[in-house]
């Protein structure tokens, strides 16, 4: 990471690491908290209060960056301060609800399938702004940036999957829309968080490098 922002004239601290914890156990996660990593992210919800719970006494930062469904909305809101995986107005009008409801805020990103790929969740780079603009007007929705997995390849074919994130960040920067900030950029996983840093990310998301290949899912 600090190589890639030396090459890409940046400040190391203006990436942050994210760890990916999907199906890795509390007390490994403890061990990394407790080493200095404070970003801890979940893709699925059934693992978010467990691990909350089992790590209440640490202090660190807990993103979802997983699909939501909107019946889900209830079982995680309570444990996470940013959800990056916002993609849809029927899921945005949900989280509004519950959480002016309760009086609370939630801070967004919004994810974009910036690779074109149909297995890849996201809105299409041409829908991105007239959605920011709609959600814009949700008061407890803070949109702070944008999310993508970039493209499934080698990471300099990936780039231009990464750099399309950070133009399309720059364009709705410069509308000057109300109350949202283009302040992160959440790309880059382990086999491309160099390129996604020198494309401008400020949030990678690693698991694999860190606690290893997850295992198999078990047949039932």
């Amino acid at each position: 990471m600090a190589a890639a922002c030396e090459r890409a004239g940046r400040e190391p601290d203006s990436v942050r690491l994210l760890l990916a914890t999907k199906t890795v156990e509390p007390a490994r996660i403890r061990v990394a908290i407790e080493a200095g990593e404070t970003l801890v992210a979940e893709n699925r919800v059934q693992e978010v209060r467990p691990k909350f719970e089992a790590l209440e006494d640490l202090r660190y930062e807990r993103h979802f960056i997983g699909h939501l469904q909107s019946n889900k909305i209830n079982a995680l809101v309570p444990y996470i301060s940013c959800l990056e995986t916002l993609d849809r107005l029927s899921l945005a009008r949900k989280l509004q609800n519950r959480l002016a409801g309760e009086g609370e805020t939630l801070e967004v990103l919004v994810q974009v399938n910036t690779s074109g790929e149909p297995t890849k969740a996201g809105l299409d780079p041409d829908e991105v702004e007239p959605f920011i603009r709609t959600i814009a007007g949700l008061d407890a929705l803070k949109v702070r940036g944008l999310m993508t997995i970039g493209l499934n390849a080698e990471p300099e074919v990936a780039r231009p999957s990464l750099a399309s994130l950070r133009e399309i960040a720059g364009r709705i920067r410069e509308e000057n829309i109300e109350g949202v900030a283009m302040e992160e950029l959440s790309m880059g996983m382990t086999g491309d968080l160099e390129v996604a840093i020198e494309e401008g990310s400020t949030i990678v998301r690693v698991g694999s490098a860190i606690f290893g290949s997850r295992p198999p899912l078990q047949s039932p």
